[in-house]
């Protein structure tokens, strides 16, 4: 039987630290004042990473994720070589391509067609592989006859789109892309996201930093959690996600919702969270005008006269589409001593538009202080249709024009 030999790394981030001298004079009164005297009592140091360290095998793709400030932007750059650690080392093997920070390699007062030359070079293309990509280069973009525009009079989309197109074009090994692509339409966005699947399907690394859960479970099988430039979480994209998620909501730091690690038990705890049809059996896809039963096990370690559950559900990227509860409809739990019970919703004819869709459920108790909420315990689909857009399903027709 052939031996199983693992892909290389094409990264390894070994003890990455990253600090920026910041200056404290802020007026230009201050900085008068402390002309020829200023020391360290006028700078401050930013930490922005601090001893990151993980590998990416070759073939793999991994999403950089965590809260504004966390510090994946920065790993990215640091990682593309756009700057040094302050310690610690980053290998890289293959060819590298960065999208970072919109119009990044660009000079706003060339044309469109001297920048691509600009940036090809600086990725390391040749002016004659260059030439030879340049009408390709043009066709993906979609920039037309403003490839001989200054490019300070394009659009945020019209970077992000020539940009792109010549990052693809020099052929890398190892694709960075930080979150500009937020930036395009929605049909540009997904013309990218099919070339990175593409690379995906040729064995190439992609490295992408996105705030979307739904992007990152589409395109990612591993993902790197930052928080406050500390590596929160390496794993599985979906736990990354969920984890990515914790931080955000705060979980385990919001006015006491959620009991410390340790050997403390909580009170009452929601344990699992199920999607059900109107039959009772449990789904993962389901269509507009269905039914829907929202399902939750709650386990009680004390017993409780009064207590309640709610719940919500949310797109990948955290906007509540739909939320209730016992104490919103009016009514409160039957009494337990304790011991698990499972809580039943019923959702009549959903109407939610296409997409994914997450369950988070939470347990209060009589005075509506909450003991636990899990986050996204669930999700489920439903299909998109090709007549409309949104998270809302509706029945539409056009008018007759008058």
């Amino acid at each position: 039987m052939p031996e199983y030999i693992a892909a290389p790394d094409v990264v390894v981030v070994d003890q990455v630290s990253k600090h920026f001298t910041l200056r404290k004079d802020n007026s230009l009164k201050e900085r008068v004042v402390t002309f020829g005297r200023r020391g360290k009592a006028h700078q401050e140091q930013f930490q922005a990473l601090k001893d990151v360290s993980f590998a990416i095998p070759a073939g793999s793709s991994i999403a950089l994720m965590g809260p504004n400030g966390s510090g994946k932007s920065t790993m990215l750059k640091v990682i593309g070589g756009i700057i040094d650690p302050s310690s610690g080392s980053v290998l890289r093997r293959g060819r590298l391509a960065a999208l970072l920070e919109l119009g990044a390699g660009f000079h706003p007062d060339l044309s469109g067609r001297d920048n691509v030359y600009l940036n090809a070079s600086i990725l390391g293309l040749t002016r004659e592989q260059t030439d030879e990509r340049f009408d390709s280069i043009v066709a993906f973009s979609e920039i037309g006859d403003f490839i001989d525009t200054q490019v300070k009079f394009y659009s945020s989309g019209m970077y992000v789109r020539l940009a792109f197109a010549v990052a693809i074009h020099t052929d890398p090994d190892i694709l960075l892309v930080d979150e500009v692509l937020a930036v395009g339409d929605e049909a540009f966005q997904r013309k990218c996201m099919d070339k990175i699947r593409e690379f995906q399907r040729e064995g190439r690394t992609i490295i992408l930093v996105s705030h979307s859960a739904a992007q990152v479970m589409d395109i990612c099988d591993q993902g790197v959690v930052l928080s406050h430039g500390e590596v929160a979480f390496i794993g599985d994209a979906a736990e990354a996600t969920k984890v990515h998620r914790e931080i955000l909501e705060g979980k385990r730091q919001s006015n006491g919702e959620v009991v410390a690690d340790g050997d403390e038990k909580r009170a009452a705890s929601v344990t699992a969270i199920r999607v059900l049809n109107a039959a009772g059996d449990p789904i993962q896809d389901a269509n507009p005008g269905e039914d829907l039963i929202i399902q939750i096990d709650v386990d009680h370690a004390a017993a409780h006269d009064v207590w309640y559950t709610s719940f919500s559900i949310d797109t990948p990227t955290g906007q509540q589409v739909f939320g209730t509860g016992a104490h919103r409809l009016g009514s409160a739990h039957d009494a337990v001593a304790s011991g698990a019970v499972t809580v039943e919703y019923l959702i009549p004819r959903i109407t939610f538009g296409g997409g994914q869709y997450f369950v988070n459920a939470d347990v209060s108790d009589g005075d509506r202080n909450r003991m636990d909420v899990l986050w996204q315990g669930t999700h489920f689909f439903v299909p998109m249709v090709a007549s409309q857009t949104g998270t809302v399903y509706a029945e539409a027709r056009l008018l007759r024009e008058r």
